[in-house]
This record gives structure tokens, sequence and C-alpha cells, in this order.
């Protein structure tokens, strides 16, 4: 499989994978019942998932998982909304995310080339063009920054697809087609991830897994 010029266009458009009008309305009560206080994390803080609210599916857990993939490859499911840590023996580590939204989908292999500890957001020219109201620039660690505390991002050939592995504002959108192509995650598990993926790491992005992944 490969990444479409389509779906990398579409990608590098919406790097961030989120448009900030989908941040929660953090007054509303259903939103922050999705919540559980702040966590401190290198200088800046970041809301805690309440993972009562959250499906257990979705929790991250040790599975049985069958593939000729490599130890250490990351393989994300988009169709089930699991992203996976092949382990040895048969194992896998997983994680509930969240997918891109129809029309900005995409299968293939790529590697994390760049890692980023409360990344900036930038939005590219297209994304500004499709929603001239974004900010040009969101620091690290702002509260309405849709990248959160760690962002990977994804490489292919030596280019930048524009597609990263990121934290989420939104933890009901874990286990949904939501973003611009990016992979959401609870904050509490792009952190894990960060600490588990080194630079190089291999990743495989396919439409459905089929049978393979428990």
């Amino acid at each position: 499989m490969s990444i479409s010029r389509r779906s990398f266009l579409a990608g590098s458009a919406a790097s961030a994978g989120l448009a900030l009008t989908g941040v929660p309305a953090f007054g509303n009560t259903a939103a922050n019942a999705y919540f559980n206080g702040y966590v401190a994390d290198n200088g800046f803080r970041y809301r805690s998932t309440n993972f009562k609210k959250i499906d257990p599916v979705w929790h991250r857990q040790m599975v049985k998982y069958f593939s000729p993939e490599r130890p250490g490859t990351v393989v994300v499911d988009t169709r089930n909304h699991f992203l996976y840590v092949i382990w040895e023996n048969n194992t896998a580590l997983r994680y509930g995310v969240g997918v891109g939204r129809e029309g900005f989908k995409w299968y293939g292999r790529a590697r994390i080339d760049r890692k980023a500890l409360w990344p900036r957001w930038v939005p590219p020219p297209e994304m500004l063009k499709r929603q001239p109201d974004l900010p040009r620039l969101v620091e690290g660690g702002a509260a309405n920054n849709p990248l959160g505390p760690r962002a990977l991002y994804l490489y292919r050939d030596g280019a930048d697809t524009g597609y990263r592995l990121h934290s989420t504002l939104e933890p009901w959108s874990i286990g949904r087609d939501v973003s611009s192509g990016c992979i959401r995650m609870f904050p509490e598990d792009v952190i894990d991830l960060y600490q588990r993926c080194p630079k190089g790491t291999q990743v495989l992005v396919l439409e459905h897994l089929g049978a393979n992944a428990g």
C-alpha cells in the first residue's frame, strides 16, 4: 500500500489533524465529564482523561497479535481504530485512536523521523485557506494547541508526509473517524508511545488488520 498524492496533499493541508473549531467547550458539563483534573508535565500541564467515561475497549492494553512485522513496529488499524506496538511472542500493546474522516484517510508505510515535546502548531496555508479564522501559530503548552504534550512526525523517503501521531483535546473522539488524517490519542497514551518509539521507528497504516489482532 502507498500514500496517494491526494491523501498526501490532504495531510499536508491539515498537518495537525484537527481544526480548532473542534476544541471542546470547557464550560460544558458534558465535555468536562471526560476530564479528571490536570497533570503537570515538563513545565506545562494537560487535562487528564477520565477513563471511567471511556469504553474499556479504547484503554491501553496488552493483546494477542500475529504479524510479520518486526517487534517495535507501529501498526495502525484505521477501520477498527487501534494502534499497535508490536512486541515479541505474538503480543502487542494496543491503544485506541481517532483516525481520518472520509476524504482524509491514508494508508501506507512511514517512519518516525521527528519527535517533539510540547510542540507548537502552525496551520499550513491550505488549512488557513479553508479556515481563515484559525490562529497563525499556537505555542506548545497552550490550552488550545491540538497537538497536546507530544507529537511524532511521520516521514517517507526523507520527506515529511504532513501526518502526525499526537494527542487530542477531545477524548470522546477516540474510536471515531474525526481527523484530517493524523492519528489522535489520549494524552496519556501519546506520552507513553513517545517514550517507546525512538526516531527511526517504522509505522504501517492499514485500512483493516483482519483477524490477526486481538
